[in-house]
């Protein structure tokens, strides 16, 4: 069977390109250049949409300074919106590991909104002679400035959907403490007994966690709007008008009702690229205490009968292919790997962006791979573990409260009454005997019992903090 092919020219030469593809030379030599992950452009479709959002800013912004004729731009700024409205996607074939700093990336762009411009003008595929990738499409721009911009369009979005879905799980562990309320349950360090709590505590020790890192990664999103467009090569805005910045940022806010502004330093904002590892930062910081409250979930529900078992998380799955009745804890479990996966990713975003010399980082194709991996995760797990473990936990009370009332944790409420050496014997008979501590406070006399019953009160050692919370 014979394909149709159509002759693109650049300066390695001649290659042949399917007629029907929207891509063209350069797009093809970096298919064949990078093999490396199997994963492609057209997986991450928030930064298709970005990048085409930026090009169309750019094209708006090359008519208003008068370096690009209007007919082109009206086929341009079309062919951005079919890009925007998820069309033709599958014309961006490259991987997304690549060399060159993205532009193969900026090319693959360039060239399928071109190639789509081209038909909208009633052209064929191919003839740049009437709308070209480079001399129109990337006018004013390089992918130096143009690429970068539209990774902070596309993390944007991510962010927001990962805020959005902490949203879920915050509310998710609000209302476990609201459910589960002034329950009694054993606090633990060092994975020894401790002092009583409330179930409600731990839950909402959980969410003052997922507040906390909302906050922060809300700070670093303000980062985002900061953008180096009209930079050019380097920073010194060479082939740009000289109002382009500061148009260009102004047409984007138009476009995407976000405050995007163009940085003081253009060679700075160039090759900098901190704000990736501030918010690669903030994911780890979130990735961590997600995997820290997994571990705690697992370990409090492990058993059913030989574990702590204070709490019972929903059954998902058989949990043994050789074990029959057994149930794991897969959510937790799942969660902790995902943790660990975005923490792995904190570390080579940290490396690229170390390793970006002079001024530019040609190494920010590895850190959009990950940020958009890493953000896409989060928000993954976090849902998951709020609709598929946390919403239905429930707590076994019965025998949280027997561990309370028999603990040998309840002498450290006697401190404050018969001092720390007279506790510490009378723990430690408790420990040898194997009886209670009240039992043995009475036996002794050391006070009455009305005055030991509101002492030792469970319900009285975790008062303050229900009397005091927000």
């Amino acid at each position: 069977m014979t394909v149709s092919t159509r002759q693109e020219s650049d300066l390695l030469g001649n290659r042949d390109i399917p007629a029907d593809a929207y891509y063209g030379i350069q797009t093809l030599r970096a298919f064949e250049n990078f093999p490396i992950s199997g994963v492609r452009l057209h997986q991450f479709a928030p930064f298709i949409r970005a990048f085409a959002t930026v090009k169309k800013a750019a094209a708006i912004t090359n008519h208003k300074v008068g370096v690009l004729d209007e007919k082109i731009k009206d086929a341009i700024c079309a062919a951005c919106d079919d890009l925007i409205a998820d069309k033709y996607h599958d014309q961006f074939i490259i991987d997304m590991f690549q060399g060159g700093a993205g532009t193969s990336t900026n090319m693959n762009v360039n060239e399928v909104i071109a190639n789509r411009a081209l038909e909208i003008m009633g052209h064929n595929k191919g003839e740049y002679q009437y709308l070209h990738p480079n001399n129109h499409v990337n006018l004013s721009q390089s992918t130096n400035d143009s690429y970068p911009t539209a990774l902070k369009l596309a993390l944007d979005h991510y962010c927001e959907r990962l805020l959005a879905k902490m949203d879920i799980l915050l509310e998710s562990f609000l209302n476990k403490k609201q459910a589960l309320g002034d329950r009694l349950k054993m606090g633990r360090t060092h994975l020894q007994d401790a002092v009583p709590m409330t179930a409600g505590q731990e839950f909402n020790a959980f969410a003052t966690m997922i507040k906390a890192e909302k906050k922060r990664i809300e700070q670093v999103r303000e980062l985002l709007y900061e953008i180096n467009m009209g930079a050019t090569a380097i920073g010194t805005g060479i082939n740009a008008p000289s109002n382009y910045p500061e148009t260009c940022a102004e047409v984007l806010r138009q476009l995407t009702g976000k405050p995007y502004y163009t940085s003081d330093d253009l060679v700075q904002a160039t090759q900098d690229t901190s704000v990736y590892v501030a918010l690669s930062g903030n994911l780890r910081l979130l990735a961590t205490r997600l995997s820290k409250i997994a571990n705690d979930i697992r370990l409090q529900s492990s058993g059913p009968r030989a574990g702590l078992g204070q709490y019972r998380i929903p059954q998902m799955q058989p949990g043994s292919s050789i074990m029959p009745g057994k149930v794991n804890p897969v959510i937790p479990e799942v969660v902790n790997q995902a943790c660990f996966h975005v923490m792995g990713i904190d570390h080579t975003i940290a490396m690229a962006s170390e390793a970006g010399q002079l001024q530019l980082n040609v190494f920010e194709p590895v850190m959009a791979f990950n940020l958009f991996t890493g953000l896409s995760m989060m928000g993954n797990i976090c849902e998951t573990f709020a609709t598929r473990c946390i919403d239905g936990i429930e707590m076994n009370e019965d025998y949280c409260r027997q561990q309370v009332l028999s603990n040998i944790g309840l002498v450290t409420a006697l401190n404050p009454h018969l001092g720390y050496e007279v506790s510490t014997r009378i723990a430690k008979k408790a420990q040898e005997s194997g009886g209670s501590v009240y039992n043995i406070v009475l036996e002794e006399k050391l006070l009455d019992q009305s005055t030991l019953d509101k002492i030792i009160s469970p319900e009285n050692m975790v008062y303050p903090l229900l009397k005091n919370k927000a």
